[in-house]
């Protein structure tokens, strides 16, 4: 018997194909009926450079609230955009924004227990030799560190390339 899918723990590094990936996670959703939480792991500043950031802990919570809105505000546009193709409702599907700060494959699994997620969607760049030539580091940590189904996008050549911003 195949577990039910009711969450969907999207990983996004918000480069400009990655949201290629996301038009899978939100067919997915659709199809199954389920919500999409999505995840943005914001690598931390080694403390040896925070000392001349001068960055409190004030600024780092601003900076997390910013990058949440600007993950909302790219969102709705590119829900907009998409629906003609997947149909309505996307960004409704959406039910909670992640912005951890740490190593991405870390927070990545972290979040996919804590949050009950039943699946992992991702893009990978395919760059790098060997092994991250067809996964890329993270999406390869990820896949082999868990237990939950892992669903990795290769990323679009530029020709069928979409981007939160415009397509």
């Amino acid at each position: 018997m195949i577990p039910k899918i009711k969450k969907i723990l999207y990983a996004t590094d918000l480069s400009k194909n990655s949201s290629y990936a996301f038009l899978y996670a939100t067919d997915m959703a659709q199809r199954h009926n389920a919500s999409i939480i999505i995840l943005h792991a914001i690598e931390p500043i080694p403390p040896y450079a925070e000392v001349y950031t001068n960055m409190t802990e004030e600024i780092k919570r601003k900076q997390q609230e910013e990058t949440v809105e600007e993950i909302k505000k790219h969102l709705q546009e590119f829900c907009k955009k998409v629906e003609d193709q997947i149909g309505p409702p996307c960004v409704e599907l959406v039910s909670k924004i992640l912005i951890p700060r740490g190593h991405p494959p870390e927070e990545i699994l972290n979040a996919a227990d804590e949050e009950g997620c039943d699946m992992i969607v991702l893009g990978t760049h395919g760059k790098g030799f060997l092994a991250h030539t067809f996964l890329g580091s993270v999406s390869s940590a990820v896949l082999h560190r868990t237990r939950k189904p892992v669903f990795i996008i290769p990323l679009p050549p530029e020709t069928t390339a979409i981007d939160w911003d415009g397509m």
